[in-house]
């Protein structure tokens, strides 16, 4: 996997590490927020690519400096990585939706110390800033959350946004096309996704009516490319007019 800075304004750093060489299971990002000498990781992976995002982890932020992890929802490419890094850094808090608690610890995450999101959201402190947790239910898990850093004005964004590339994509949509071309291209690839595991309408409705209300400069998805600038508005626009549910037929 890669490492490649977010955002960055003194102490205050956000990472993606993204792109698996060798395609054997779903390709994932993972994010990493540091802060003054101390750090988050979110949706750190499954347990089979534990090594590369641990590798990249490394060439970027000191493995002590991470406080906490955020993990979105109950899914096994985001969370079954819990033990291993539970083995590495037992101090590590694990900040998770409510619901999924007991599905959670299936994994083998028996001592972890795990926080509990409650299902209205809340929010971390984490190098003296503070990250927002949005509730995302439905989108696409009946208990699921996005964190937002209203400093950097990062919002991750869990499976929306998401998209299944090739290996060797660039971690953003169309970095410098200011054409909309790029996005249109890209969107083409995220559309199945969205219809198919997105689940509700009103799920949809609701998330867009609340991180309208965001200041976003980058829409940090956990597959695919980043949204950036205006791709952020183009994306909102488009998830909006989608209907999504399709696995049930009229």
């Amino acid at each position: 996997m890669k490492a490649a800075p977010i955002f960055e304004a003194g102490s205050h750093r956000w990472w993606i590490l993204y792109d698996q060489e060798e395609r054997r299971v779903i390709d994932a990002n993972v994010y990493v927020m540091e802060s003054n000498g101390q750090s988050l990781i979110l949706d750190p992976g499954g347990f089979e690519v534990f090594p590369q995002v641990f590798a990249a982890l490394v060439e970027v932020i000191p493995p002590s400096s991470l406080k906490a992890a955020f993990v979105s929802h109950q899914d096994p490419d985001i969370a079954s990585s819990l033990p291993l890094w539970h083995a590495c850094n037992a101090q590590i808090q694990w900040h998770i939706p409510k619901l999924w608690e007991g599905f959670i610890r299936h994994y083998g995450a028996l001592e972890a110390p795990l926080q509990n999101i409650p299902d209205e959201g809340g929010d971390v402190l984490i190098g003296g800033r503070r990250l927002e947790f949005i509730p995302a239910h439905y989108l696409h898990s009946s208990a699921n959350f996005h964190v937002y850093d209203p400093e950097a004005k990062v919002l991750f964004s869990g499976d929306v946004g998401a998209a299944l590339l090739p290996p060797g994509h660039d971690a953003w949509v169309g970095r410098r096309d200011r054409t909309g071309r790029a996005f249109d291209e890209h969107i083409a690839k995220a559309k199945y996704f969205h219809q198919r595991w997105m689940p509700s309408n009103a799920a949809k409705k609701d998330w867009i009516n609340r991180v309208s209300q965001l200041e976003i400069e980058h829409l940090c998805p956990q597959h695919g490319a980043i949204y950036s600038g205006e791709n952020v508005q183009r994306f909102l626009n488009w998830f909006d007019e989608l209907t999504v549910g399709m696995g049930i037929r009229p």
